[in-house]
């Protein structure tokens, strides 16, 4: 990637990020940005979960679950992984909402 390729800003609840990236790359970002606001913000509607950083981790565990769940067949080693993201994403999600 060039140095003179400015950077794209993309909107995550409402706040601007600016990312820099390739120009072949700009259009998969953008649709990424969009999955990952769209998730956060599902988070943040529920109510059960406060604090950007916690809706972000909370965010992240999700999609990180669904990607395993897609490529499950990968063997143990995914599904073992899968049962461990459930387990902390119940932990953050039981008793700790509120930051």
């Amino acid at each position: 990637m060039s140095e003179s390729n400015p950077p794209i800003k993309v909107q995550i609840l409402g706040k601007e990020y600016p990312v820099a990236c390739s120009p072949e790359e700009q259009h998969e970002l953008l649709i990424a940005a969009r999955y990952l606001d769209e998730k956060m913000r599902l988070i943040r509607d529920t109510g059960r979960v406060i604090g950007t950083e916690r809706i972000a981790v909370m965010a992240a565990l999700n999609i990180a679950h669904e990607f395993l769940q897609r490529n499950h067949d990968t063997g143990a080693g995914a599904q073992s992984l899968a049962g461990r993201l459930s387990a902390v994403r119940e932990r953050l999600d039981g008793g700790h909402a509120a930051e």
